[in-house]
C-alpha cells in the first residue's frame, strides 16, 4: 500500500520552484526559503503565479509526485503530468467500460449511492451530537427524502435520471447542512451550493477543500494506473478529470464537509479569514489559507477502520484505497466496486 507522505503547499504568490539535484527548492525573489528531498513528498500544490522550472517538473513526474498549480485564491489552473505509466490492459478495460452505457451507469450508481449514504451519515451525526440545539425534525425529514431518492437509483435506466437524483439530493443536503453550523452564524451559513465563484464564506471553504481533495484523488488514480480523465458519471470534457470527480462524490461528505463544519464550530476559522470582492466573490486571505491547509494535512493523519478492508488506515489514504478497489473491480478481481461508507 502507498505510504502516506507529505504534500507541499506553496502559498507565497511570489514563490518559484526549481530543482537542485533530488531536492525541491522554493525561492522568493531569488532567495531560497525552503528545500525538501523529492522522496519525502507525494504531491505539490502551488498557489503562486511564478511557476516552476522544467527541471523541477521532470523531477516530479519521474518520482510520480503530483504537481498542481492554483491561483492564490484556490482556483485550479493546471496539473503537470509526465509519461503515461501503468497497466495498459487496465486502462483499455477502463475505456471499454466507459464506452459502455450499461457498465458506466452501474459504476456511476455506486459512486452516487456512496455519496448519498455518507450525506445521510453527516446529517445523522448532527442529530446524535446536537439534537437539542438544531432543528432535528428538519434534518430527519431531509434524511427520509434522501432515503427515497436512494431507493430509486436501482431503477434508473439512463445517466440523466441518475444526475437528476444526485442533483435533487445535493440540494436537499446543502439546505439541511446549514442546521449543522452551530457557531459564527453571522459569518458562516449555506443556503445553497454555489461556486465559480463561491458567494459566501462556507461555500468558499467547501470549494477549497474540494479542490484539495480533487488533487489527492487524481494522484491516487494515476498511482494505480487508471486514467483520471475518463469517467463513468461525469461526461468526457477536454481538461476535466472526470474519473477523479466521480470518485470524489462519495468522499466529499467525510473528507471535506465534516472538516469544514468542525473548523467553523470549533472556531478554528473565522470571518476574518475571508474577503468579499465587489463582484460578490468570496476569497480566502493568505493567513486563512495557511491555517486551513494545516487543518487539512492534520486531518489526513487521523486513523479510521476502512469499512470494506476492515483495516486501520490514515484518512489521507482513503482515495488511494478506493482507487485500488476500483482498479481491482475493472481487472475482474472483485465482483463489484465497493463505495466508501463513513462510520
Amino acid at each position: 500500500m502507498r505510504k502516506l507522505l507529505n504534500t507541499l503547499y506553496v502559498t507565497t504568490p511570489e514563490s518559484y520552484l526549481l530543482r537542485d539535484g533530488e531536492n525541491v527548492v522554493v525561492k522568493v525573489k531569488d532567495v531560497e526559503t525552503f528545500r525538501i528531498p523529492i522522496h519525502n513528498l507525494e504531491g505539490i500544490v502551488c498557489f503562486a503565479y511564478m511557476g516552476a522550472s522544467p527541471q523541477l517538473m521532470q523531477l516530479c513526474t519521474d518520482n510520480k509526485v503530483g504537481l498542481s498549480f492554483l491561483t492564490p485564491n484556490g482556483k485550479f489552473l493546471a496539473r503537470v503530468n509526465g509519461k503515461i505509466r501503468g497497466n495498459v490492459l487496465l486502462r483499455r478495460t477502463q475505456y471499454r467500460k466507459a464506452d459502455s452505457k450499461e457498465d458506466s451507469l452501474d459504476l456511476a450508481k455506486c459512486f452516487i449511492i456512496g455519496k448519498i449514504v455518507n450525506c445521510r451519515t453527516v446529517l445523522g451525526r448532527g442529530i446524535r451530537d446536537h439534537g437539542d440545539v438544531i432543528d432535528a425534525d428538519k434534518i430527519r425529514s431531509v434524511s427520509d427524502l434522501l432515503i427515497e431518492n436512494l431507493k430509486s437509483i436501482d431503477s434508473c435506466l439512463n445517466p440523466d435520471s441518475l444526475r437528476g437524483i444526485e442533483g435533487n439530493c445535493a440540494k436537499l443536503y446543502f439546505d439541511a447542512l446549514d442546521e449543522l453550523i452551530l457557531k459564527q452564524k453571522d459569518s458562516f451559513f449555506i443556503f445553497e451550493r454555489n461556486r465559480r465563484p463561491p458567494l459566501d464564506n462556507m461555500n468558499s471553504l467547501l470549494s477549497f477543500f474540494y479542490t484539495l481533495l480533487a488533487h489527492d484523488v487524481e494522484s491516487a488514480l494515476e498511482t494505480v494506473g487508471l486514467d483520471p480523465y475518463v469517467g463513468f458519471f461525469h461526461t468526457d470534457r477536454p481538461g476535466r478529470p472526470s474519473l477523479a470527480l466521480d470518485l470524489m462524490e462519495e468522499l466529499r461528505p467525510f473528507m471535506a464537509d465534516r472538516l469544514a463544519l468542525s473548523m467553523v464550530n470549533l472556531k478554528q476559522v473565522d470571518g476574518k479569514d475571508f474577503l468579499k470582492k465587489e463582484n460578490g466573490a468570496v476569497l480566502m486571505t493568505e493567513d486563512g489559507r495557511k491555517n486551513i491547509l494545516a487543518a487539512w494535512q492534520k486531518r489526513k493523519q487521523d486513523q479510521i477502520t476502512h469499512p470494506y478492508l476492515n483495516e486501520k488506515i490514515q484518512v489521507g489514504l482513503i482515495p488511494y484505497v478506493q482507487a485500488m478497489l476500483l482498479a481491482r473491480y475493472l481487472r475482474g478481481d472483485i465482483d463489484g466496486y465497493p463505495p466508501f461508507f463513513m462510520n
